[in-house]
């Protein structure tokens, strides 16, 4: 739903890689209309996303941004700095992107212990509404893991964010898709579902999910980030 209180009807998606691809395939499955884009023309990519995901629509970004009620963003990290911040502005946008700087290379941007790459996307789209989901699980899991509310031995995915209307609206989504949300708390504690947290790549349920979230602060990785974020705060003052 979004700030109004709509349901996420149509799930646009940005990126049809794997994890784009399969997020779609969860999406059409869950009844949604569901838009997709890659990076080329929509026929680069219909005969893809036809053979994973039947039902989806394949458009240009353009038409996928102004008809979906919510848009995830499935591209190489690198890539959100192409994103029409205005076109998006208003828009629930949900970040399911990593930093893999053996693929995207190095940046120091995305490497800094005192933010989560998801602010920085926040930051590019400054008028959007960014919530980190569906980053942390691999992408075969998410596609064989998928199960109705209520299965024994469900699966969770996390979510961070700062609105709580719009964690509601995406924990209602990851619920559809076949998992049980788990709110990891704001897009800053995002960092715990990046690659170097124990949460990353974590197939699980809720409880085991919620305690790796819970040992994230004590972790080697978490005090790193910790004492980043207080020298830069104390650095502000």
């Amino acid at each position: 739903m979004d700030h109004d209180g709509r349901a996420i009807e149509v799930v646009g998606i940005l990126g049809a890689g794997r994890v784009g691809l399969v997020l779609a395939k969860l999406a059409v499955a869950a009844g949604c209309r569901v838009l997709v884009a890659g990076s080329g023309a929509p026929s680069k990519i219909a005969a893809a996303v036809g053979a994973v995901a039947p039902g989806a629509r394949v458009a240009e970004a353009s038409v996928v941004i102004r008809d979906a009620d919510a848009v995830i963003l499935a591209l190489p990290l690198p890539r959100h700095r192409t994103l029409p911040a205005a076109a998006m502005r208003g828009m629930l946008v949900i970040d399911a992107m990593n930093y893999w700087w053996e693929v995207d290379g190095l940046h120091d941007e995305f490497a800094d212990p005192r933010t989560s790459t998801s602010e920085i996307v926040q930051k590019h789209l400054a008028g959007s509404r960014i919530v980190k989901a569906f980053n942390h699980m691999g992408y075969r899991d998410l596609d064989e893991e998928a199960r109705p509310a209520g299965s024994p031995g469900r699966k969770a995915i996390a979510i961070a964010g700062d609105d709580p209307r719009d964690l509601a609206a995406v924990a209602r989504l990851v619920d559809v898709f076949g998992f049980d949300p788990v709110v990891a708390g704001s897009l800053a504690e995002g960092v715990a579902l990046e690659p170097g947290g124990e949460a990353f790549g974590a197939d699980v349920d809720a409880a085991e999910l919620r305690a790796m979230l819970d040992r994230f602060p004590s972790s080697q990785r978490g005090r790193v980030i910790a004492r980043a974020r207080a020298s830069s705060t104390d650095a502000a003052r």
